[in-house]
């Protein structure tokens, strides 16, 4: 064989090689493809593989183009995970997922998000999207059930359709409840935003029980409400009993409090013949801490009658809870210098004490306390419109305590009682009232009896 032929065939070799490799790389890649229909990872053969770029065969004299340059398994790039936090849901019926991306939960769902928690009959998730769509079902009588009930933080809204997204924490909510302090907020139709705050127009405030058909409301034309915090709306007018009335404002701002706070009292003015022009029940009420309170309210009449009321709330855990008030008045009737002028001092005490059965099992304390002057109740002003405190004739008092030893078999108990006639000022003491029993006891008893009980252990 001559050189010319040797270095012809030794490059005909070197090519079947390479074709030979190159070839099972294309089958192997196809194959993977067939078996992962869903890979998104960019293929080594498309960028790098040097049969598509750089190789010196590809412009080679009778060698066609690298079909793999334009292979169809072009790889999408990677997409990014929707959510920071895994979303779990459960359902008691079932659970169906589709081709599109959905997963249909039915029979009273739960979809929990760090943050989010979302209740309902029925509920469609997108799982492309992080979107949920929660409603209601209406059974054979025509009762609607399963409502959505929506938790964000510490905020609860029922709805009757609501669709939220996760991520964005947005959504769009129909016919809204929800409660904001001592009142509630409904809306036809709200726009929640990702501060937790809500947009509706043609919503209600209301104080009243009956939220789904208030007795009364101030109705909203547009409003913001941000829960726990406020609500803000523009012009707003009075519903009573489904009638409005002219009485309307260009806006509305209503401040929301989760926790006590102190603050001021306002007055009531009164009109009395015998006191003259007055403003009574003002003053300051001081939130002290989660355990106890304080109000501090007084009275000031034109004629010179005034009065100075307190009362404290107290309460401890398993432990003990109460109330104690003091009341102190003077009253001035006539006028000064002429024989019908007449000064009445009286006081008040009232204190309830209760002992949690928590605190100690072995002993208890209560008091009922009621005292007051004979004539505190008729020149009281509260007392004017309330015949029932007027025809009070006695007020009882009482404190007790009691202690058991269960080991010595004993229990102690004392009492002190005062009964107060308001008739003729008369005032009964019983101090103190001590009772002592003991259980019976066997002191001969064996402890470890064999045959017959004795004679003697009885």
């Amino acid at each position: 064989m001559t050189p010319l032929k040797a270095n012809t065939f030794i490059s005909f070799i070197l090519l079947f090689v390479l074709l030979l490799f190159s070839g099972g790389a294309v089958s192997q890649h196809r194959r993977g493809k067939v078996v992962l229909p869903n890979i998104q990872r960019t293929d080594t053969l498309q960028v790098g593989d040097s049969l598509q770029m750089g190789d010196s065969l590809q412009g080679g004299k009778g060698l066609p183009a690298d079909s793999l340059q334009q292979d169809t398994v072009a790889a999408e790039p990677p997409k990014k995970d929707a959510l920071d936090a895994p979303v779990a849901y459960e359902a008691n019926d079932s659970i169906v997922f589709t081709q599109s991306g959905f997963a249909h939960l039915y029979g009273q769902g739960k979809v929990s998000y760090p943050g989010a928690d979302l209740e309902a009959d029925v509920i469609s998730m997108d799982m492309d999207n992080s979107t949920v769509f929660a409603r209601g079902v209406v059974d054979s009588v025509g009762t609607a059930k399963g409502r959505p009930v929506f938790k964000d933080g510490d905020t609860s809204y029922e709805t009757d359709t609501i669709r939220y997204n996760f991520k964005s924490k947005r959504g769009l909510i129909s016919n809204v409840v929800s409660q904001q302090g001592e009142g509630y907020v409904t809306g036809n139709n709200a726009k929640k935003g990702n501060n937790d705050e809500l947009y509706m127009k043609s919503g209600r405030y209301t104080t009243c029980d009956h939220h789904d058909h208030p007795h009364f409301y101030m109705q909203m034309t547009y409003a913001k409400v941000r829960p726990k915090k406020n609500v803000v709306t523009g012009p707003a007018y009075l519903v009573v009993e489904d009638v409005p009335l002219p009485l309307a404002v260009p806006f509305f701002f209503f401040p929301f409090s989760s926790s006590y706070q102190s603050g001021f009292l306002m007055p009531t003015y009164m009109d009395d013949s015998n006191r003259g022009f007055g403003l009574t029940d003002g003053g300051y009420y001081f939130a002290i801490s989660d355990q106890m309170d304080l109000k501090l309210r007084a009275d000031i009449f034109t004629k010179g009658s005034w009065a100075l009321n307190m009362e404290s709330n107290y309460a401890k855990r398993y432990k003990y809870s109460g109330l104690l008030q003091a009341n102190y008045q003077v009253t001035k009737t006539g006028d000064k210098g002429l024989p019908d002028y007449s000064v009445a001092k009286d006081f008040k005490v009232v204190w309830s004490h209760r002992q949690d059965p928590k605190a100690s099992p072995n002993s208890t304390f209560s008091a009922s306390v009621n005292f007051a002057t004979s004539s505190y109740e008729r020149t009281n002003i509260g007392n004017m419109y309330n015949s029932q405190a007027m025809s009070q004739n006695t007020k009882t008092s009482s404190v007790s305590y009691s202690r058991n030893f269960p080991d010595q078999h004993l229990s102690i108990s004392a009492s002190g009682n005062i009964a107060q006639t308001m008739c003729d000022s008369s005032i009964a003491v019983t101090l103190p009232d001590m009772t002592i029993s003991l259980s019976t006891s066997f002191p001969f008893k064996r402890k470890h009896a064999v045959g017959d009980e004795k004679w003697y252990e009885k």
